[in-house]
């Protein structure tokens, strides 16, 4: 009898500990590695299409998670882009607009919440590597912003005081008189980047230190934001992948791209988190066309990087998240980068500031629960303070608006070609369903659908205005952070 209430209490005490072990497990917070390249296009990936090169750590990437088809960018240039994955918000909400310059003194609020300063309250341990571009004065960098760490540059690449390949300006020009290109880590300059064989180095110095973010903060809940430099031109490429691809220097770029992206994978592999880590991979807008084979593709959808239509703004999404997101799914419903905060202060208990952010928690989109619609509609926003677009459901209305076309013989080796300024001279109605590349204006056959958008239009107007109609903003425009 004895032996056996020993038997029963060793029993008990053995299940209690399992349940312990297994609560505690569930609630360990997730790593979050978030991968953000500049001007590749929605084709520029395997799975979504690429040719002339291979992706196949992002494919497996794909294969082991989920892939989104209608997912955009905050905005289809490169800080307001960035702004808006970063707060939650559409940038020109917090006056961030377009590319900031190395003569602009504004940059982002320090009244804006991101993404680091809340999982830092989490506990995590936060990094931030590669290109910044939210405003370069100390006060504006990431440390300031909620990251433990920083490297990188503190804008795109081309903005040194050398020409698209490299060369000096001989006869003055916009970008003669910047300043060589600063190479920062933490709030430092530790070095400058002079030539194109600088820029070869970046890609893999980004991953290299991202690695060893990995490999000293295993232990503990941590936040990798990596925005990598490429492939925005100047194109960089290591000899590890010059050559390679049978696209060019723009199919190498990506390769290294791929590589970088396995890199880091296999750092949480062999770190024993993988498992326990949110893997993403996007991208900051669509390609920058005129570049011609330095550019990427925009997947058959319509123009590129800085115009409204769908190759400016919608991008490739990669989610893994192992036991959580299902493999090898994809997703069609709509979704935006400003929906990643939200998201994650979902899954980790994230506290929200008390600013209105624009952003939507997509946690039952991870989960596969596709009856679900978080994000009913966007808005497409564009400079200043122009509503280009709108879209809700299958349906985007286009607004009255100009923009720079890319309908001209594309420049090559670098060199970039003219574009055509163009006009959208009344509304225009498309099917995302049955046109994703925008080429058949249904606005004749479908009133009540234009009578539905233009009420979402109406209601982004009023919050947050609209240039095109001679509105400079909205009731919910706030400060840009200024010096």
């Amino acid at each position: 009898m004895k032996t056996t209430c020993l038997l029963m209490c060793f029993i008990l005490v053995f299940f209690l500990s399992s349940c312990t072990k297994q609560e505690s497990k569930s609630d360990i917070l997730p790593n979050i590695v978030l991968v953000f390249i500049d001007d590749m296009g929605y084709g520029d990936v395997g799975v979504y299409g690429a040719t002339g090169f291979q992706t196949p750590n992002l494919d497996k990437l794909a294969s082991q998670g989920m892939r989104f088809t209608n997912f955009y960018s905050a905005q289809p240039v490169c800080s307001a882009s960035r702004a808006g994955i970063l707060t939650g918000c559409y940038p020109n909400r917090i006056g961030i607009t377009g590319a900031l310059f190395p003569y602009n003194e504004i940059g982002i609020n320090p009244n804006e919440l991101t993404i680091a300063e809340m999982l830092k309250e989490k506990g995590y341990a936060t990094a931030a590597i590669g290109k910044w571009h939210l405003g370069h004065h100390k006060k504006f960098l990431p440390l300031q912003n909620g990251f433990d760490e920083y490297l990188g540059l503190p804008y795109s690449n081309d903005m040194w005081p050398f020409n698209d390949v490299g060369q000096p300006f001989e006869n003055g020009g916009f970008r003669a008189g910047f300043p060589n290109l600063p190479l920062i880590e933490g709030n430092e300059k530790i070095d400058e980047i002079n030539s194109l064989e600088d820029q070869d180095k970046l890609t893999t110095l980004y991953t290299e230190k991202a690695v060893d973010f990995i490999n000293r903060n295993a232990g503990t809940p941590f936040f990798l934001y990596v925005p990598h430099s490429m492939g925005h031109i100047p194109l960089g490429v290591s000899d590890k992948f010059r050559g390679k691809s049978e696209q060019g220097k723009y199919g190498d770029v990506m390769m290294e791209i791929d590589w970088s992206v396995g890199q880091i994978i296999q750092a949480l592999k062999d770190n024993g988190v993988e498992d326990n880590t949110i893997i993403i991979f996007t991208t900051d807008n669509g390609p920058w066309l005129n570049y011609g084979n330095h550019a990427g593709s925009a997947g058959g959808l319509r123009e590129g990087k800085t115009t409204s239509w769908e190759g400016g703004q919608r991008v490739p999404f990669i989610i893994k998240w192992a036991g959580h997101v299902e493999e090898g799914v994809i997703c069609n419903k709509l979704a935006c980068a400003i929906d990643l905060l939200p998201t994650f202060a979902e899954i980790t208990g994230g506290q929200l500031s008390e600013n209105k952010i624009d952003g939507v928690s997509i946690l039952e989109l991870f989960k596969g629960n596709f009856n679900a619609e978080p994000r009913k509609e966007l808005w497409y926003y564009y400079g200043t303070n122009n509503l280009n677009a709108v879209r809700k459901g299958n349906w985007k209305l286009l607004l009255p608006h100009t923009w720079a076309s890319y309908n001209m013989p594309p420049g090559q080796d670098g060199i970039g070609g003219p574009r055509k300024n163009m006009k959208v001279e009344e509304p225009e109605l498309y099917n995302m369903m049955r046109d994703p590349g925008e080429q058949y204006n249904v606005i004749e056959q479908h009133p009540d659908i234009v009578e539905e958008l233009m009420k979402v239009a109406e209601k982004a107007r009023a919050e947050l205005g609209d240039l095109n109609v001679g509105l400079e903003k909205g009731s919910g425009n706030r400060e840009v952070g200024k010096l």
